[in-house]
């Protein structure tokens, strides 16, 4: 589980959210939507460890993160990035095992029990067929499947992911998120993941957090979906603007 404690976050003078107290719970497959520039992608880092925050505590499954060791929390927490990944000269296969890196001895050597859990990640997200191919030969969704593969060759109970389905077709961003939310139900794991697809975080996600800054509101989706937020999300400062998610949700089902 993810819990924020009065989190603020921000840079060069900006406040993006102030005052967050938010628990995201294990189980769960939590959409984070918001307009661009909101703090999306900067939320994610400073929960994996990777950026840093104003004021206020993240605790990952009740520990600190911030008295973590780096090995400790890389048998923690897992993060997919939004950047497209073509990696040439090593095997998916290959690739997926460098999720074993936090288990693995001082050399790297990979033992049996790793490699099984290697085969494992990859039949998880359908791609057992491509263990030997390259990237650089792949489709995105293909790849992106890949680096998922990864973080659950990991085997941390909480993954991040920013933007999965930037660069997907529609059907590929369904099919991927519908993955995560397996994922997340059968494994058990506190999935977070960055999105600007509504219909599918509405469809498919537990829960929604969205920031309209300085705030987040985190809820479960049918409740988010009566709650008025979301509307007041796609009308922002116009006062001019009618969004209606019903209409927006039928459009997207045509």
């Amino acid at each position: 589980m993810i819990k924020l404690n009065n989190i603020s976050l921000g840079y060069t003078g900006r406040t993006l959210i102030n005052s967050l107290t938010a628990h995201i719970e294990s189980g769960n497959l939590t959409a984070l939507v918001g307009r661009n520039g909101t703090g999306k992608s900067t939320l994610l880092r400073a929960i994996a460890g990777l950026g840093e925050i104003a004021s206020g505590e993240i605790l990952l499954n009740n520990k600190p993160l911030a008295t973590m060791q780096p090995a400790e929390l890389a048998t923690t927490i897992s993060f997919v990035t939004t950047d497209k990944v073509r990696i040439a000269n090593l095997r998916c296969r290959d690739v997926v095992a460098l999720g074993r890196a936090p288990y693995t001895n001082w050399i790297g050597r990979m033992q049996e029990s790793d490699r099984l859990i290697v085969e494992q990640s990859l039949a998880a997200v359908g791609m057992s067929s491509y263990a030997d191919k390259t990237m650089d030969r792949m489709s995105d969704g293909e790849c992106q499947r890949i680096m998922i593969a990864r973080a659950l060759a990991q085997q941390t109970p909480i993954i991040l992911l920013d933007e999965p389905t930037a660069f997907l077709d529609m059907p590929n961003r369904y099919e991927l998120c519908d993955l995560l939310r397996h994922l997340a139900h059968d494994e058990g794991k506190c999935i977070l993941f960055s999105t600007h697809e509504l219909d599918i975080a509405i469809s498919l996600c537990d829960a929604i957090a969205l920031i309209s800054p300085p705030q987040l509101h985190l809820l479960p989706t049918e409740e988010m979906v009566s709650s008025g937020y979301i509307e007041k999300l796609f009308a922002g400062s116009n006062t001019e603007s009618h969004f209606n998610i019903e209409n927006y949700l039928k459009l997207g089902q045509k």
